[in-house]
Order: structure tokens, then C-alpha cells, then sequence
């Protein structure tokens, strides 16, 4: 399950690459992308972590 923690930012951050590089955009242009995907994978780790601790009892 961890694993998935890591691998879904990476892989969304190697997709969101290569659509700028498809369209010609510069990594400068295309940071925003990769900020909202880093808070995304972010927000969705902790929420399924805190489930994760909440029903195991």
C-alpha cells in the first residue's frame, strides 16, 4: 500500500512531463502542474493513511 504512496506522484509527474514536452512547454511553465500533483498525491496519502489508523482497532 505504501508503495502506492510513492508510485502514483511519480507517475502523474512523468505524465504531466510529457504532455509539456509534447505541447514545447518549459519545465518553468509547467510547475504549477507539478505543484498540484504533489498536493493532490499529498491530500490522498494522508487521507488514506488516517483510515488506515482509524479502523484497525
Amino acid at each position: 500500500m505504501i508503495r502506492l504512496f510513492v508510485i502514483i506522484p511519480i507517475v502523474l509527474c512523468l505524465l504531466w512531463l510529457v504532455y509539456l514536452r509534447w505541447h514545447g512547454w518549459s519545465l518553468k511553465q509547467g510547475r504549477q502542474g507539478f505543484v498540484y500533483i504533489i498536493v493532490f498525491s499529498a491530500t490522498i496519502a494522508a487521507f488514506y493513511s488516517v483510515m488506515l489508523w482509524l479502523t484497525q482497532y
